[in-house]
Formats: C-alpha cells, sequence, structure tokens
C-alpha cells in the first residue's frame, strides 16, 4: 500500500485526465455492450418479421450506438496517453530530485547503474502499465460483467456457464502470477548488472583497448545478457500458459453455448436472435479475457519495477539540515575531534580510527600516505559528504552538522582526481563554481589555477567547446579547469585530492606558489603520492591504516617518522619527482 501511495502522488496534475480515461472507456463499453442487444432486435423484429422498417430502425440506433462508442474510444485514449506520459515525466523528476539529495552512502546503497535503470527501464514499464490499467483494467472488466448481465437478461441458464469460466481463469491467472513476480524482481537486478557492465565499458574504453581486453568485456557483457535472458525466459515460459488457458476456457464456453443454445431454440426457450447475441458477447468475453490477460503480465512486469522506484523516491537521505541550521561559515579552522568512521554504520570496521587533528584557518596542510589509508575519506567528511560514526568534525570552530549543508559546501571547495567536466564551453564549466562570475573573474581563477596557458592557445579561447566528460582535452587540462571551477568559489577552505596528478611537477609548483599568494587567507588541504607537492606545506600529516602516523613539518617528519621517512627515500632512490607529461 506504501508503494502505491508513493506513486499515486506523481499522478498531481493530471487527475482530471486519469479519473476522464476510464469514464470515457467505462462509455465505450456500455455502448459496445447494447450493440449485439440491438443486432438481435434486428433479427427477430426485422427479418424474421419481414419488417422493413424495423431494419431501418435498428439499424440506424446501431450506426448511432457505433459513432458514440467510437467518440469515447478516442477520448479515453488521449487521455490515457496524457495522463501516462506525465505520470512518467513526474516519476522520473521525482527520482532525479531525490537522488540529489542523496549522500554517498545513498548511491553506494543502490549503484549508479542501479539509479539510471530505475529512471529508464523501470519508469517506462510503469508507464505502459499505468496507461493499460486506466484503459484495459476498466474496460475489460466493465465488458465481462456486461456482457454476462446482457446474458442474464436474456437467459439466466446459458450465463451460468460465463460464471464458472471466470472462476476458472481467476485461479490460474493469479497463481501464475503469484509465481512470476519474484522472477521478475531478478530480471530487473539483472538489468542493473548489465547497464553497469555497460556504463563501465564504454567509461574505460580506452583502458579497455589498450590492454586489449576486449575479448574479456565481450566474455563479462555476454554472461550479464545470458542471465537476464535465462530469467527472461524463465518468466515468460510460465506467462505462456496464460493464452492456452485462455482459449481452453472461451472456447469450452462456446462449445456449451452452442451445445445447451440448440437445445433451449427446439423447446422454444430462446430466439435465434438472442442466440446470434450471445455468441457476440462471448467473442466480447474472449476479446475481454485477452486484454485481462495482458494486464496481467504488465502488472507482473511493473510490480517489481514499481517496488524498486519506491524504493528510491522512499529512501530518507543520511544527511539532513539541522532544524535551525548555521548559514554562515567564519573561517576556514577544521578541527577532527576523536574521530572514528565506518561507511557501514554500526559494523565496528572503522575506515578512519581516533583521529585528533586541528588546523588553523589559512594553514596549507600536505597530507600523504599509502593507497587505501583513508586520505580521501578523512577530507569528505569536511563537506559532510558523509557523516562521522563517533566524534565530531568542525568548521569555523562549529560541528559541520549544524551548518546548511549547502552553504557549508560552497565554502569547502573539493577538487578530486578524477573531477567530471561537462558538456558546454570553458565558461560554462568554471561558472559551476560562481553562476555570475564574470569573463574577468573566470580568467584570474584560471592564472591561479595555471589553466590560462592553454586556454589561450585555443582559437575560441573561453568560448571553446567542451565535450561530454572533457574528453577532448587533456589529463592535466581537466585537473586545472577543476581547481580554477573550485577557485571561483571563494572557498573558506580549498581541498586538493591528488587533483594535480596529471599535471608536471613545474606546474604543480607553480599552482601552489599562487595558492599561497595570491588566496592567503584560505585553508588549503593537498592530498598528493609526491613529496615535492606537500613538502613546503606548513604541515604535513602522514597517514597508516586509517590512523594519524605523524603530523608535523617536513623537516621534523625526516627526522622523527619512519613512513614519511621510506616515502621521501623511496622517491629519492628513484631521482626524485619527475614530470608527468599531460594524459
Amino acid at each position: 500500500m506504501s508503494t502505491l501511495k508513493t506513486l499515486g502522488a506523481q499522478i498531481r496534475q493530471y487527475k482530471t485526465a486519469t479519473i476522464l480515461t476510464p469514464v470515457f472507456s467505462a462509455g465505450e463499453v456500455l455502448l459496445e455492450t447494447l450493440i449485439p442487444f440491438v443486432t438481435a432486435m434486428i433479427i427477430d423484429e426485422g427479418i424474421q418479421k419481414a419488417d422493413m422498417g424495423a431494419v431501418i430502425r435498428y439499424g440506424l440506433l446501431m450506426l448511432v450506438l457505433a459513432f458514440l462508442s467510437l467518440g469515447a474510444g478516442v477520448l479515453a485514449g488521449k487521455y490515457a496517453a496524457f495522463a501516462s506520459t506525465g505520470f512518467a515525466a513526474n516519476l522520473r523528476q521525482a527520482e532525479y530530485e531525490k537522488i540529489q539529495t542523496f549522500s554517498f552512502s545513498n548511491i553506494d546503497k543502490f549503484s549508479t547503474a542501479g539509479l539510471v535503470t530505475r529512471m529508464t527501464t523501470d519508469v517506462t514499464n510503469l508507464q505502459n502499465a499505468f496507461q493499460m490499467l486506466m484503459r484495459v483494467a476498466v474496460r475489460a472488466p466493465m465488458m465481462l460483467v456486461s456482457s454476462i448481465v446482457m446474458c442474464m437478461v436474456i437467459n439466466v441458464k446459458m450465463a451460468c456457464i460465463f460464471l464458472v469460466v471466470l472462476v476458472f481463469l481467476a485461479v490460474v491467472l493469479f497463481s501464475i502470477m503469484r509465481v512470476t513476480l519474484p522472477i521478475f524482481r531478478k530480471v530487473f537486478d539483472q538489468y542493473d548488472a548489465l547497464n553497469n557492465s555497460t556504463q563501465e565499458n564504454v567509461t574505460a574504453i580506452r583502458v579497455v583497448k589498450s590492454f586489449v581486453r576486449e575479448k574479456h568485456e565481450n566474455e563479462k557483457f555476454a554472461k550479464a545478457t545470458r542471465g537476464l535472458a535465462d530469467l527472461s525466459i524463465k518468466a515468460e515460459s510460465i506467462l505462456a500458459f496464460n493464452a492456452p488457458v485462455m482459449n481452453l476456457a472461451v472456447y469450452g464456453c462456446i462449445v456449451a453455448l452452442a451445445w445447451f443454445g440448440t437445445h433451449f431454440i427446439v423447446n422454444g426457450e430462446m430466439s435465434t436472435g438472442n442466440l446470434t447475441s450471445m455468441f457476440t458477447y462471448v467473442m466480447g468475453m474472449l476479446m475481454s479475457l485477452m486484454m485481462l490477460s495482458m494486464v496481467f503480465v504488465m502488472i507482473s512486469m511493473s510490480m517489481a519495477s514499481a517496488n524498486r522506484i519506491a524504493e528510491v523516491l522512499n529512501e530518507e537521505p543520511d544527511l539532513t539540515n539541522p532544524a535551525d541550521p548555521i548559514e554562515v561559515i567564519e573561517s576556514g579552522q577544521i578541527d577532527f575531534n576523536h574521530v572514528n568512521f565506518s561507511y557501514r554504520k554500526g559494523s565496528g570496521d572503522h575506515v578512519l580510527q581516533d583521529i585528533d587533528l586541528h588546523i588553523k584557518a589559512g594553514e596549507t596542510i600536505g597530507i600523504i600516505g599509502s593507497t587505501g589509508c583513508g586520505k580521501s575519506t578523512l577530507v569528505s567528511l569536511i563537506s559532510r559528504l558523509y557523516d562521522v560514526t563517533d566524534g565530531s568534525v568542525e568548521v569555523g570552530g562549529i560541528d559541520v552538522r549544524k551548518y546548511d549543508t549547502e552553504a557549508l559546501r560552497n565554502s569547502v571547495a573539493v577538487v578530486l582526481q578524477k573531477n567530471e567536466l561537462f558538456a558546454g564551453t570553458i565558461l560554462d564549466n568554471l561558472r559551476w563554481g560562481k553562476e555570475d562570475a564574470t569573463l574577468e573573474e573566470c580568467q584570474e581563477a584560471c592564472r591561479q589555477a595555471c589553466a590560462d596557458e592553454f586556454i589561450e592557445t585555443f582559437p575560441d579561447k573561453y568560448e571553446t567547446w567542451i565535450e561530454q566528460g572533457g574528453s577532448n582535452v587533456s589529463g592535466g587540462q581537466k585537473q586545472r579547469l577543476c581547481i580554477a571551477r573550485a577557485l571561483l568559489k571563494s572557498p573558506k577552505v580549498l581541498i586538493l585530492d591528488d587533483s594535480t596528478s596529471a599535471v608536471d611537477t613545474s606546474t604543480d609548483a607553480k599552482i601552489r606558489e599562487a595558492f599561497s599568494q595570491r588566496i592567503p587567507g584560505t585553508t588549503k588541504l593537498i592530498i598528493s603520492q609526491r613529496i615535492s607537492s606537500v613538502k613546503d606545506a606548513d604541515r604535513i600529516l602522514v597517514m597508516e591504516d586509517g590512523r594519524v602516523d605523524g603530523f608535523d613539518t617536513h623537516e621534523n617528519l625526516l627526522k622523527n617518522n619512519a613512513i614519511y621517512q621510506d616515502i621521501y627515500e623511496a622517491q629519492e632512490k628513484a631521482g626524485g619527482d619527475f614530470d608527468k607529461k599531460e594524459s
């Protein structure tokens, strides 16, 4: 019931069309039901009695009923299309808006591919089911009921044949639906796996080709498609019982009708016209049962989709604003107060353990450590992409959980190693940092990030078009544009998460020098694998296995910290840092 309530809320402005569709469908059915009755009158009152006037009168009445039924059907189709497409648009919009409120942990729960499937395939299934329910789910039962009522008006004993058939079919269809529903749930889970494989392959197509892994990827994709095909075949094999069972029931009904109808005509209990109209009602019942069969198939598929969509819409974001949020961040002072963090709450498996750090506003802090030691996780807590498990993180002397989330993230700029650019001009991408930034402000930010060097070489300069994902610029150019975009936010805290890894050391040094000269009041956290990128920082944080192993200046760490010494010596023996060409 909660699923229906959740999805029903998305009908909103299409309520009128949703109501009018079954109303016109019902009118269409009622008018169609009267036509066989009028046909019987033409046979009994006109043809058998050789009354041409009666034939003309009832014939004209039949034409009127047919045209009215046609009009009602057209209007029903029009409003059904309007309501179902609008409903689907609202569902997609609601899902998209909900996803924007999710924390990283919420997104991890569903996976990116899973969310894409729920917004595309699942919504399309629900749209088709909704349109069918508005029309067919009203039309088919009404046609059945109307056919039975008219048969009872003609002959009550003959109408009992319909009731026996309906009970038989209801039991069979319910049994089929009960078995197929769980299978369709697995089918859509398999769609997630298929989309995930596709997304991963297309995104990393350069890596696939460079390592000549096309065969492996083809086999992986084939495995996913085979799994989907096997589940679909299993579900469809069960659903295939619909047609033969329905045909058995309906044609059995026709045989019984012919057998008993003949006896009733011979005994004078029924006229030939009435028997003819009853055969018409049987065919109407056949069509109704076919439509109901389609409805049951669609419901079986759409129930799985409906539950998956409702899961997204009912998901509560892990991170929410407090009742009376603080809107202003006074400074870039950062304090970690005995912080523990786990991606899975209650698991006890802490990624960060007893982190106790205190960073002054305006300081430049280098962060270094082995892969997987928790560096990126640590800085993600500052902008509250995740919430701490124990302890607290403060920015400007106030717990980040007390700030308005939007205000906090506008004051904490994060540049990731694999940051994204979006389809649009360079200016469009830069203005993600500040929507109303002038050209001069964008140019200054690019000078600080050393991005102006390559932008000025482009024919269209700042109007140069960037393809989706920044595929037409190099890795180093992309990183510098992302740094410039972050600087436009005029942040209190700037986090560079290995975001100069694709930049040569000379350019890296220029960027750090620009930071120290032009944004001295901004607290800067620089995560890097290169000693040269962090050695000039005010202090350097050394991390190991989710713990703080050292927090001091470059000189002191060289004297007192074994991990830092090992990293330094390994890089020195390798000849120090080298200029890494842009990819």
